[in-house]
């Protein structure tokens, strides 16, 4: 009996002392105090920008997403207690909730009433303050999007500030405000309460760039980007890896790939730490080291074991060519390449070795490392799977891609860990993922978005990955789909159009969606997929500076011929170009846009953005819900008899001629008129008159129809399933010196 009574007096004297503390700490009431105490003992908050919240300046509407049970009672622990709170009919008949619900003005929510009441609006105009709980789904339906734009009304009208609140780790809680049971139940995770500063409605939708006077978009935008701020950035790869391990568990299974190897997050880390060991006895920190790889756990392994031991990965391209590879090489001075006897062997890379032994980099080979591991190793690494090699922090180096060169010589772009990271929980924030997901990734990890949205977005979200190595087997994939049954995927038109061609029926019917970005995708794609396996194409946008994903369309808002909304905490403006009336030059800033570039000129030198900003090259016109759509690039348009001509938008028109082929248009040289634009084509039946007719119905001027064709069987394609315009230029050369051109 003394036991327990000391027991209880112990309990009684941590809980008062607690509630003392957070009293004073953060200037609650009494009451708000002895009942917040529970909360932050059992899980442990991070709670230091509530003060942003209690300190904002009335009339104010806090914007809380409501994801469990018990955010109703944190947020009357923590919010001035003359906050009128708006709660769902479970939280306002709830026993448990009584006493928080004591704490202040609580009314019942009606769908019907609340949200257009005058009421709401006078309480804020009284210098008063709100609290609004909104569904916490990542893509909610046209009937909960409907809160948002009530919110921002009233807000407007009262012009009352808006506080987003977002508490990290809740989703995780057995207790969900839906009803539905989480991926994964945690009773006691930590919780991390995330306010964003205050800002008023008017700014909000002038900060989106959107002429609309009342636009909901805005307020979604800024509770995505409280969604991510409870998330942590500042994690390396493996580091983020690491959490998502302690998060979902070690022996959750992660990765798969063609051979048949299978690894947990234990294994998965484990493997990695062994690498990392040895590429400290090979290399310096800092050091770019190449990896050249197909994907494979292989793949993944290096590229953790060099973020553990702090080197940086430069994802060799080696379908670009020896003469592109060579110069890649220079351009970063990576003086050590990782690659596979095997693989080199079976992809017959001979003369891709060669280009990189010219560069003055040596091979080392994975069989060479695996054989020099001893037992020792491997028990270390067991014991320590945890702990990176050399600690390291995430504004640093990560990895070096190079750009496509679809145009022009590849760039070396440098991406921190935060830029990877950051990338992944913006795409994480935006489209609905989890555990319970199988991805399915086809696109080379030497392709950023290969490497982001299909490898490091399922490692760090506990989607279970597997890795296919090359998207060019058309028949085989298929095949795998239909024995894995993949629910997320990731891919270009090129290879998704391929693939529904030679699919059977039911080989992709398990995806929930596929996301596309690369180059813009067809009609007919947009169709076949739809029809035969009843699966929506989630279209996006990217750039390898941007790490890459920038705007991507979601199941629920989704636009078709647009590429989506931008990603949460980016900003963009828009330049006019000569020659485009509506839209412009798009230029983007955010924290995942890169570090910098390395040049030929000046290898192994970051060369950093002058401004922060990055000129994307495409040209662009964004509606007034921020909808973006890409009328093509700014290196893409032909001067023409003085007039400015998108080839992007010719090319648009004939693919809507010949939908179930292939076009590229370029321009080239011509004494008359400065340039003149061509048509690369797989369509056998492609003329002049078709095309004239389709011009002048369209009511584009004579001049921007192409007046060469040039038939071939394939167009020329990178190892990203983008076309090649830089080769198709040079075969239209060729060809038109040769005078086979139609």
């Amino acid at each position: 009996m003394a036991l327990i009574l000391a027991l209880l007096a112990a309990i009684a004297f941590v809980w008062c002392l607690t509630a003392i503390v957070e009293k004073v700490r953060l200037g609650l009431s009494s009451a708000q105090a002895i009942l917040y105490a529970p909360f932050k003992l059992f899980y442990r908050i991070s709670d230091s920008r509530i003060g942003i919240a209690r300190g904002t300046q009335a009339p104010v509407v806090y914007v809380v997403t409501h994801q469990s049970r018990i955010d109703p009672a944190l947020m009357l622990s923590l919010l001035p207690d003359e906050t009128l709170h708006i709660l769902d009919e479970a939280s306002a008949k709830s026993l448990w909730l009584e006493p928080w619900r004591e704490l202040a003005r609580t009314i019942t929510f009606n769908a019907e009433h609340v949200f257009v009441s005058r009421r709401l609006v006078r309480v804020l105009r009284g210098k008063g303050r709100l609290a609004v709980y909104m569904p916490a789904a990542v893509e909610p339906d046209m009937r909960s999007f409907r809160l948002y734009r009530a919110v921002i009304r009233i807000a407007m009208q009262a012009d009352a500030r808006i506080v987003p609140v977002f508490i990290g780790g809740a989703q995780a809680l057995p207790f969900q405000a839906s009803g539905k049971p989480p991926a994964l139940r945690r009773w006691f995770p930590r919780l991390n309460i995330s306010v964003l500063e205050p800002m008023t409605a008017r700014e909000l939708v002038a900060r989106n760039g959107s002429p609309a006077t009342r636009n909901a978009h805005a307020l979604f935008d800024r509770m995505a980007e409280a969604r991510l701020a409870a998330t942590s950035p500042d994690l390396t790869l493996f580091q983020a890896v690491r959490d998502a391990a302690e998060h979902f568990g070690p022996g959750h299974l992660v990765l798969e790939d063609a051979t048949g190897n299978r690894l947990s997050y234990r294994k998965l880390l484990t493997g990695a730490r062994i690498l990392g060991t040895r590429f400290t006895k090979l290399t310096n920190p800092g050091d770019s080291v190449g990896v050249m790889l197909p994907n494979s756990s292989a793949a993944v392994l290096a590229l953790l074991g060099l973020a553990s031991a702090g080197r940086v990965s430069a994802l060799v391209n080696y379908t670009a060519g020896p003469a592109n590879v060579e110069a890649a090489m220079r351009t970063a001075v990576v003086q050590i390449v990782i690659s596979s006897r095997a693989f080199v062997e079976k992809a017959k890379l001979d003369d891709v070795v060669q280009a990189v032994e010219s560069a003055g980099a040596k091979l080392v080979w994975l069989e060479d490392l695996q054989t020099g591991v001893t037992g020792i190793d491997k028990f270390r690494a067991a014991l320590l799977w945890r702990y990176p090699v050399y600690r390291n922090n995430a504004c640093v180096p990560a990895v070096i891609l190079f750009t496509s060169g679809s145009e022009g010589l590849p760039k070396a772009v440098v991406l921190s860990h935060r830029n990877l990271i950051v990338n992944a929980m913006q795409g994480e924030a935006r489209v609905t993922v989890s555990c319970r997901d199988i991805a399915l990734n086809i696109l080379p990890m030497f392709h950023s978005f290969g490497l982001t949205a299909g490898t490091l977005l399922p490692l760090i979200n506990g989607m279970k990955l597997f890795l296919y190595p090359s998207p060019l087997h058309y028949k085989l994939i298929p095949q795998v789909a239909r024995r894995l049954k993949p629910t997320a995927m990731f891919g270009t038109d090129t290879f998704l159009a391929q693939y529904a061609r030679t699919a059977s029926e039911g080989d992709f019917s398990s995806l929930r969606f596929v996301v596309a970005g690369a180059e813009a995708v067809k009609a007919e794609t947009r169709r076949a997929w739809s029809e035969r396996f009843g699966t929506m194409i989630l279209e996006g946008y990217g750039l390898t500076e941007a790490a890459p994903v920038v705007a991507v369309n979601t199941a629920i808002h989704n636009r078709e011929g647009t590429v989506g909304r931008v990603l949460p905490a980016m900003r963009m403006r828009i330049e006019p170009v000569e020659g485009v009336p509506e839209g412009g030059r798009l230029f983007l800033t955010g924290p995942n846009v890169m570090m910098g570039y390395m040049t030929a000129d000046r290898p192994g030198e970051l060369r950093p953005l002058a401004d922060g900003w990055q000129d994307t090259g495409d040209v662009v016109k964004v509606d007034n819900e921020g909808f973006i759509t890409i009328t093509g690039r700014a290196a893409r348009f032909a001067k023409i008899a003085g007039e400015m001509v998108s080839l992007g938008a010719v090319e648009m028109l004939v693919q809507s001629l010949w939908p179930e082929e292939s076009h590229a248009i370029v321009s080239v040289p011509d004494r008359r008129r400065g340039e003149r634009i061509v048509l690369v084509t797989t369509a056998t039946q492609a003329n002049a008159a078709s095309l004239r007719k389709l011009g002048k119905q369209a009511g584009i001027a004579e001049l921007a129809v192409p007046g060469d064709i040039v038939k071939v069987t394939e167009i020329p394609v990178l190892g990203s399933g983008k076309t090649d315009y830089r080769a198709t230029r040079d075969l239209v050369i060729e060809r038109l010196s040769a005078g086979s051109a139609a």
